[in-house]
């Protein structure tokens, strides 16, 4: 990205944040509806990557009913950004409202137990909503991982907002993020991680809609380290202003195997409980990125050897998806 389109995009962002959430709730919906229907009659390349995922996760759909889905894909995605440029002017019972979560359970006994709890979630709804609502609801601060994005200062942008909605925000880039993520584990803090996406030769391989696609190592890696809960989290929109979670059930760790098995294990857990919630609600499933393997551009035999142990690092969202 040149200098000028850096500047381009961080100003248009900025617009964003300053004029969206002085708008009136109704108006900001219905802007974000017309943008979405304007981008997905374009047919850009991000559309028709929703679509041939959404192929996946619909087997058997037909072109119309792909193109539908595509359609309110979009949508979705436009009021996750419509809802987070408004989020530091909600109150919080707005947040409150906003929200409706099943199985929280799981997570306030991950917590009460004192040993600390890892959150993955799937690039479902709008998780910045969630992760508003813990901290309001919950009274529980947490610690995430954002990619580094250019300009720095759209970066510096999200830094601050997440941070103002009671996120402690660690640069996915240099190796110390899976180090102070394991300390405020065991801490007994909360760690809430994007985490159906990692194209690296360290991604570990799932099945995922009956087809190959890589997940990052880090939750459950983390979990193995510090004895940390392992909580796969989805979402969804529906035609409410309510977002509705589910906190899964805790993915165990195996009794028995390497390091790498036992990750493997638990990531094929975490990626079928994602399955289950994008197939419930597909059109919330903001994946306008390839993600299965055979999608993948051709490469050099030795840059897609992947290691015999995981990364650690948390999560592999590339430049320019959402943050």
């Amino acid at each position: 990205m040149s200098g000028v389109q850096e500047r381009l995009t961080d100003t248009l962002y900025g617009l964003g944040w300053s004029t969206v959430k002085k708008l009136p709730e109704p108006a900001a919906a219905r802007l974000g509806r017309t943008i979405a229907d304007l981008a997905w009659k374009q047919r850009g390349k991000g559309v028709l990557r929703l679509e041939r995922n959404y192929a996946r996760v619909v087997p058997g759909a037909s072109p119309q009913r792909l193109a539908e889905l595509s359609r309110a894909g979009m949508r979705s995605y436009l009021r996750y950004w419509m809802e987070s440029f408004r989020l530091p002017v909600w109150s919080e019972q707005r947040i409150r409202d906003g929200v409706e979560v099943k199985g929280v359970h799981h997570l306030t006994d991950a917590l009460a137990a004192g040993k600390g709890a890892v959150i993955a979630l799937p690039h479902l709804a709008n998780w910045d909503l969630a992760g508003a609502w813990v901290t309001t609801q919950l009274k529980t601060p947490f610690t995430t991982v954002a990619e580094r994005l250019k300009p720095e200062t759209l970066y510096d942008r999200f830094v601050a907002y997440r941070e103002s909605l009671g996120m402690e925000v660690l640069p996915h880039t240099g190796g110390s993020a899976f180090g102070t993520l394991a300390r405020r584990l065991r801490d007994g803090g909360l760690v809430c991680l994007v985490a159906d996406r990692d194209l690296s030769a360290s991604g570990v391989e799932v099945d995922f809609f009956g087809e190959t696609a890589r997940m990052p190592a880090g939750p459950a890696m983390l979990a193995q380290h510090t004895g940390a809960a392992l909580l796969p989290v989805t979402l969804r929109y529906d035609d409410s202003p309510v977002m509705h979670a589910r906190v899964h059930p805790p993915v165990a760790v195996p009794e028995s195997g390497t390091r790498a098995e036992k990750t493997s294990v638990m990531t094929q857990a975490v990626a079928d409980a994602f399955a289950t919630g994008i197939a419930d609600r597909p059109e919330d499933w903001h994946m306008l990125q390839r993600l299965w393997v055979a999608d993948l551009e051709p490469r050099p035999e030795t840059s897609s050897k992947s290691s015999s142990e995981p990364s650690s690092k948390p999560s592999s969202e590339p430049e320019g998806e959402r943050p």
